[in-house]
């Protein structure tokens, strides 16, 4: 492995100075030199809002819309994340046919635009399951302590149609590209590892549930974690079904307001945020994982 150096040299204090010259240059260009009326004062009124009702603050549009993003993901993350492990298992398969199918999968999500699936997925989902299981009733003649979990987990119960099909055109997207991670997790483990499980008399489950996959793991968290984080960012494609997330909630902002600029750059930092937030805890517990296993 090559010796990392840990003092910057003359060329990487020249490529900083001139990274550094051209983000004041964009900022300069961005802040004082384009014709621009800048109306920051509006943000913080679409972040909380007093309630003379209850008496107290509340969310606004664009926290209501952080929040939205957050339950997407996480529930569209554990969709994925399970069928995601079931499709990478299938595709190391002995027999064929499982391979077979996780294949077809695979190679139809990876290789057919985001936005068309997100189509084909809600409207699927929306129309024919939903509809035909009647969830919106289900939910109406529910106890008030489910409607209250309910609303915890998913938000405004009467857009809980559309929020569940969102989620579920999340994680069936994300499900392929986590398939491959975990395949070629479990295709990192030696042959041996295989061979020394089932010499013991193991039944193949058992060799990947106790042997392999802890293994693996290692292996599987870095990508995994771009995949988190890739969740939360492709959540946002989620709101050309009007599901009411971070990005639809900055259009509606940014139409009523004009505030174009502001709203944008609000919306990135908050994506930003969130995104390096999950990274570095990712992070911290890649590390702890790795001193578990010395």
């Amino acid at each position: 492995m090559p010796r990392l150096h840990r003092q910057l040299g003359r060329l990487d204090w020249f490529v900083l100075a001139g990274l550094i010259g051209a983000a004041v240059f964009l900022l300069y260009r961005m802040f004082f030199n384009l014709n621009y009326n800048w109306n920051w004062g509006i943000i913080p009124t679409y972040l909380v809002r007093y309630d003379d009702e209850g008496q107290r603050w509340v969310a606004n549009a664009l926290l209501e819309g952080l929040v939205t993003t957050i339950r997407l993901s996480v529930w569209g993350m554990l969709l994925a994340l399970v069928l995601g492990v079931v499709l990478g298992v299938m595709r190391v398969a002995a027999r064929l046919a499982p391979r077979l199918i996780s294949r077809i999968y695979v190679e139809f999500i990876r290789n057919t635009p985001a936005l068309v699936l997100v189509f084909l997925f809600y409207y699927f989902v929306n129309d024919r399951l939903l509809a035909h299981f009647e969830v919106d009733a289900l939910i109406r003649h529910s106890p008030p302590a489910v409607r209250r979990v309910l609303a915890l987990a998913a938000g405004d119960l009467t857009l809980i149609s559309p929020f569940i099909s969102g989620a579920m055109t999340i994680g069936l997207f994300q499900a392929a590209y986590i398939a491959e991670i975990v395949r070629a997790g479990i295709q990192s483990i030696p042959a041996g590892q295989w061979e020394a499980s089932r010499a013991l008399g193991l039944p193949r489950f058992l060799v990947l549930r106790l042997v392999i996959l802890p293994q693996a793991i290692r292996v599987m968290l870095p990508p995994l974690a771009g995949e988190f984080v890739n969740t939360i960012k492709y959540s946002s494609i989620a709101s050309i079904i009007s599901i009411q997330e971070l990005t639809f909630q900055g259009m509606q902002v940014m139409a009523s307001t004009q505030a174009t600029i502001e709203v944008w750059i609000t919306i990135t930092a908050m994506y930003l945020v969130l995104c390096l937030g999950l990274s570095l805890a990712v992070h911290r517990l890649e590390q702890k994982y790795r001193q578990t296993l010395h």
